[in-house]
């Protein structure tokens, strides 16, 4: 595979410079002081297209690729200089030419030339012109953004620009369902997209940029082409085809409408061929908007999320799927300062999962081997108001409500094999799980800058969480002794009531005072207070049907948890030479108290947490970042309720009402560069966390039966994260790069009475590269390693993967991609090999509405695949089915 890539990146190089002259050169103002980021661009006097185009690097270095015997007008221009145009006549050797700017530019000739650029800096903005990297295959924002150097896009939806993700999605300045980017990758028309902007050291509140330390922070804002804007556009999809044993459809309408006063988006899907918009795991992660406010407060202090372990998907892929969803989205603007927005989305999914699997403890070498077959329902909303006050630049009032509505219901049916010291077997054994949990969250923020040296942010969440997950298990054997339980039934039908309540309040006053034009003070007065309710029940159903409650405390809980955080933070930060420098402080007075079994346990210290933050601007495009944080981390009502709690049918948990705070010691290091010259992007980042007192668990085996409880470990839990990415264009039509990532975790845990040290080390390398061509067909190729080690086993996925996507004869696009696994334990136990390929055709004349598209998935009927996990116990090797091969045949009208 290497060979083979190696060879194709010669081939295609040797081509290119068979059939091409270069134009090399430095750009300089009148002091003779090289300009980074200018821009230059060489326009054929003959066809007058733009043949190449350029960005100077750090020395003021250009290179020009150029067509032989040919007549150029070369354009260049710099902010705030007088842009320049020169004539050049090519020949068949390379040039050298050096070109030197005037000052006193006026900005409009600068824009001009800007919008002709496909890519271009002003400040902390990259505008990347969508129609320089088109090449006709494209039909969604997501097969834009892939061909733009420098912008990733994962199998999640989520972008990454420069190594940073991007945290926020706009469209012509309005936030797209709240800057989530799968929605707005996966459904806006390519051919609406007239500007990719990407906006570093991102702050939506205007007053506190500069402030902060923002370098983390990227948005992205999609500008639409002046015919999309105060029209609807949009499209209407639908198709029906074939699978082995039953048919296909998908109906897909979406309609998009821009105007400076308002928008609206709405998007539904209707289908069976495994088109997930918003999946649960999306809709658990779905944050609509709010940060993270205490985030400079030095404590962890998270609700998690009963949510039973719902099954999630692989890949989006599964036996079967049907999804019906339906989104909309607006923004509207009744005064220049008030700003209204909303989204609605309802989503409704059936799905059914097959799945064989292995489980090995690792301390006994007991294993459990079960095939599944798993429904599951899912209806899912989430709305959001928000509002947004800005009457001058001195005040803005915003607040915003997010609720989240879901009902999910899932059936297993499961034949379980246990080898348990050398003794098999097995069972069928029937699960139920059902939850419709609700959760309100509530944001206001006041911000207000009396003059240019204070300022004053203040901001209040509230969350109101209502969870209500019940859990059934039918099986024959009983795998815990429970007090009260009724011996000698048929079957041991175990069930298991659960209530969350959570209302959680942040609150923080910031003030920040600019000491001089580089430096500022920011106190910070804060406080976070939490009143948690955990209530649990287990019973039993008899086999004549009659219901036994077992109501021994052990099997019961009812737990009251207040959490109350009060903090004085301050923090100063400073602008030196190229260092940004800020350090900080915070000082805490905790108090905590949970009462169940009729009596209170409580706590209450003070504690100081540094933190500290430095940056070192290397070069405009050069950085390299250090992070350091000293957090407590609190465990919430979940790891406190001292009753018993029934995880799964064989994993009992009950709680520990005295756990205390860990401490968690974070050093990050990351590095950045990015060259515009020939677009190389460096990004290297190191995490190390080291946590003492860490609450970890206690577990006892009965086989594969697993009985826990936590603990405050007196030895630290260590992991290290560590990845780094090389990529860089060649020669305008090339792109290639290479990424490697590491994860290393040590886990200290008592088994079976036994002090037990387990390790993990996830290794993932891959390497890729594409081409770009306007008239010819585009390939990307690459190689993916993943390498899983536990303690001891060792499992590895070779995935080489290729992409084919042409445009042709002015109608014709055709795609199609290819991915090969070989998946494979360290002693060749587990060995396995599957392949995925999928094409589609489509034909649309040339500015007809109507686009006509034959598709087919799964092309070679791949059964199955295959994938591993690790907890701190045990092993987990699994196959899933995945959907037959079927064909579509689908119309699409474009409004």
């Amino acid at each position: 595979m290497k060979n083979i890539f190696v060879f194709v990146i010669l081939l295609m190089t040797s081509i290119s410079f068979a059939q091409s002259v270069r134009l090399d050169g430095v750009i300089q103002d009148e002091q003779k002081n090289p300009l980074e980021m200018a821009n230059i661009m060489a326009v054929n006097n003959a066809t007058k297209a733009m043949d190449s185009y350029g960005i100077t690097n750090d020395k003021g270095k250009f290179q020009l690729t150029l067509k032989p015997n040919t007549s150029y007008t070369i354009k260049v221009s710099y902010l705030g200089m007088k842009s320049k145009e020169m004539q050049v006549a090519t020949q068949s050797q390379n040039m050298v030419q050096n070109i030197v700017l005037d000052g006193l530019g006026i900005e409009l000739e600068g824009v001009e030339i800007v919008r002709e650029m496909p890519v271009s800096i002003k400040g902390d903005t990259i505008v990347y012109n969508a129609d320089s990297f088109k090449t006709g295959t494209e039909r969604k924002l997501e097969d834009v953004l892939k061909k733009l150097p420098g912008v990733e896009v994962n199998a999640d939806g989520e972008i990454e620009v420069e190594g940073k993700k991007v945290s926020k999605l706009m469209v012509e300045g309005k936030d797209f369902f709240d800057g989530d980017t799968k929605l707005g990758v996966k459904n806006i028309p390519a051919d609406a997209i007239d500007k990719v902007q990407v906006l570093r050291n991102f702050n939506e509140i205007s007053q506190l940029k500069g402030l902060e330390n923002d370098q983390e922070n990227v948005a992205m804002n999609i500008k639409l082409k002046e015919g999309k804007k105060n029209f609807w556009f949009g499209d209407v999809t639908a198709g029906i085809g074939v699978a082995e044993l039953d048919s296909r459809y998908i109906i897909n309408p979406k309609l998009f409408y821009y105007s400076p006063k308002y928008s609206i988006n709405l998007i539904t899907n209707f289908n069976n061929i495994g088109e997930l918009p918003l999946t649960a795991q999306d809709y658990f992660k779905f944050t609509g908007g709010f940060k993270n406010m205490m985030k400079k407060g030095g404590s962890n202090f998270n609700v998690s999320s009963n949510d039973l372990g719902i099954s999630l998907l692989r890949n989006n892929r599964a036996k079967e799927i049907e999804t019906k969803f339906g989104a909309t989205n607006f923004s509207y603007s009744p005064t220049k300062a008030w700003t209204l927005s909303g989204f609605g989305i309802l989503s409704s999914s059936k799905t059914d999962l097959e799945t064989k699997s292995q489980t090995t403890i690792l301390d006994s070498g007991d294993q459990q081997k079960r095939d599944e077959l798993t429904h599951q329902k899912n209806n899912l909303g989430l709305f959001k108001l928000s509002s947004t006050y800005k009457p001058n630049d001195k005040f803005q009032f915003d607040y915003d409500v997010l609720t989240k509505l879901s009902k999910q219901d899932e059936d297993s049916d499961l034949l379980r094999e246990q080898v348990v010291q050398n003794i098999a077997n097995s069972e069928t054994i029937f699960t139920t799980k059902k939850q419709d949990p609700t959760s309100i969250n509530q944001n206001l923020n006041l911000y207000y800058t009396k003059n240019s040296k204070n300022i004053f942010a203040f901001e209040m969440q509230h969350l109101y969480q209502d969870e209500n997950p019940f859990y059934n298990a039918n099986l024959r054997t009983l795998p815990f002794n429970l007090a009260g339980y009724t011996l000698g039934q048929q079957r041991n039908d175990l069930n298991q009531d659960r209530f969350v309540k959570t209302n959680k309040v942040d609150a923080k006053l910031d003030y920040y005072y600019m000491v001089t034009p580089k430096s500022n003070i920011n106190i910070t007065i804060g406080n976070t207070y939490s009143h948690q309710n955990f209530n649990s029940h287990i019973f039993q159903i008899l086999d004549n049907g009659d219901r036994n409650d077992l109501n021994d405390p052990e099997n019961n809980n009812d737990v009251n948890y207040n959490f109350n955080d009060a903090f004085l933070g301050f923090h100063y930060k400073i602008l030196t030479g190229k260092f940004t420098l800020t350090p900080g402080v915070s000082l805490h007075t905790y108090q905590m108290t949970n009462s169940q079994l009729g009596t209170d346990y409580s706590q209450n210290f003070v504690k100081v947490l540094p933190d500290f933050f430095a940056l070192y601007q290397i070069k405009k495009s050069e950085t390299l970042t250090y992070n350091f944080s000293l957090t407590n981390d609190f465990t919430d009502i979940n790891q406190l309720a001292a009753g018993k709690v029934l995880s799964d049918y064989s994993s009992l948990f009950h709680g520990n009402r005295f756990l205390e705070n860990a401490t968690s010691q974070v050093h990050t290091l990351r590095y950045f560069k990015y060259n515009m010259f020939n677009f190389e992007n460096i990004f290297a980042n190191a995490t190390y966390t080291r946590k003492v007192d860490a609450v970890k668990t206690k577990a006892d085996f009965d086989g594969i039966n697993q009985t826990s409880v936590p603990y405050n470990s007196n030895l630290a839990d260590e992991s290290f994260i560590g990845m780094g990415t090389y990529g860089r264009s060649f020669l305008k039509n090339y792109k290639a790069s290479v990424s490697a990532s590491i994860n290393w975790s040590k886990f200290n845990n008592i088994q079976n009475e036994e002090l037990t040290t387990t390790e993990s080390f996830v290794q993932n390398y891959t390497i890729k590269a594409s081409t770009n061509y306007k008239n010819l067909p585009n390939i990307e190729f690459g190689y993916n390693l993943l390498v899983n080690k536990y303690s001891g086993s060792t499992f590895y996925t070779d995935k080489p993967f290729a992409r084919l996507d042409y445009y042709f004869l002015n109608s014709f696009s055709f795609v199609s991609e290819y991915e090969f696994y070989h998946y494979y334990n360290g002693n060749k136990s587990v060995d396995n090999e599957y392949d995925f390929l999928s094409a589609s055709l489509i034909y649309q004349k040339k500015d007809s509405k109507w686009e006509y598209k034959v598709s087919a998935t799964n092309l070679l009927n791949t059964r199955y695949l295959n994938d591993d996990n690790f907890t701190q116990f045990s092993t987990r090797v699994s196959q899933y089915t995945v959907q037959p091969r079927y064909i579509i045949f689908s119309m699409k009208y474009n409004l």
